[in-house]
């Protein structure tokens, strides 16, 4: 088997993923993650700060020592919403270049989407039914629709759960702006003639704030990609979580078994951005896929 590696950079998290690939599939041997906020104290002037690239170099400078250990050499990084979106994006790439040697892709919200719903679906056994994949990021939620692992409508929107909570701060203005998206959203759905029918689709979650719910629903206090791919989470059970994270302050919410430290003030938003999804296209809950864009990453430089 040969062993390939990909780096998913997003607005809040960097993540690694290191695994030999072949007829029998991907096994993973090694997996990285930090919480960098590559996305705080993000303006559209200035984009990102010096002190979140300077985090976020930090992290790639351990996560290079990891590929070289590993002796890999098949590597394909990429980064989303944050780089994608600053007037400095180009500088930090440099930057990461000339301090870690690796090579940044910034990927468009479409592909996104598409490589996403790769890993998804290898998470769910390459289900044969139409999905609603959503992917909720620190900086925007792609929404793919897919038939037989196929997709055939992917849209990014500017609802990522940082953004959200250092935009809108409030529960209420949040709310406003995710109803305000997925309005538009629905919109260009049937602008298309494209209908989503919750009783013949399943609406997957990925990412961060899906994983996190699930571990928060599953009493999880070591996380376990093998126990969330799968799990099937009731609407009401989404509501119920978030009412009562919402009780608790963002200290508070670190007792909660199933809560990453470094989420704990940006589950809110997304936990709205999810129940929001869910009563937007009238499903009764989600299936939760800890495999997403790091995967589909890692599997299409395998594969093309």
């Amino acid at each position: 088997m040969t062993r390939y590696a990909s780096i998913d950079l997003g607005t809040n998290t960097v993540r690694l993923l290191i695994a030999a690939v072949g007829s029998g599939g991907m096994e993973p041997l090694h997996i990285s993650r930090r919480i960098t906020r590559l996305g705080g104290g993000f303006t559209r002037e200035s984009g990102l700060s010096p002190e979140a690239r300077q985090r976020t170099v930090a992290a790639l400078v351990e996560f290079a020592a990891d590929l070289a250990r590993h002796g890999v050499t098949n590597l394909r990084a990429v980064a989303t919403s944050a780089v994608r979106d600053a007037v400095n994006g180009a500088e930090f790439c440099a930057e990461v270049r000339d301090r870690t040697g690796i090579l940044l892709e910034v990927i468009s919200g479409e592909e996104e989407g598409a490589l996403t719903l790769r890993g998804v679906c290898t998470a769910l056994g390459e289900p044969d039914e139409t999905l609603l994949a959503f992917d909720v990021g620190g900086g925007s939620t792609e929404f793919t629709l897919a038939d037989g692992g196929a997709p055939c409508f992917i849209r990014s929107l500017p609802l990522g759960v940082v953004r959200l909570t250092e935009g809108k701060q409030e529960p209420a203005a949040m709310s406003d702006k995710i109803d305000r998206e997925l309005g538009k959203l629905a919109s260009e759905l049937a602008g298309a003639g494209v209908v989503v029918d919750p009783s013949r689709t399943t609406l997957v979650g990925t990412a961060g704030t899906a994983t996190t719910l699930a571990a928060i629903d599953l009493g999880m206090t070591d996380y376990d990609y093998r126990r969330v791919n799968g799990h099937w989470l009731p609407r009401g059970k989404v509501a119920a979580i978030l009412r009562q994270l919402l009780a608790l302050t963002p200290r508070e919410r670190l007792a909660v078994p199933g809560m990453e430290k470094g989420r704990e003030d940006l589950i809110v938003a997304g936990g709205l951005v999810t129940l929001k999804a869910i009563d937007c296209f009238g499903f009764d809950g989600m299936k939760v896929s800890d495999f997403g864009l790091l995967e589909g990453v890692l599997l299409n430089l395998a594969s093309p």
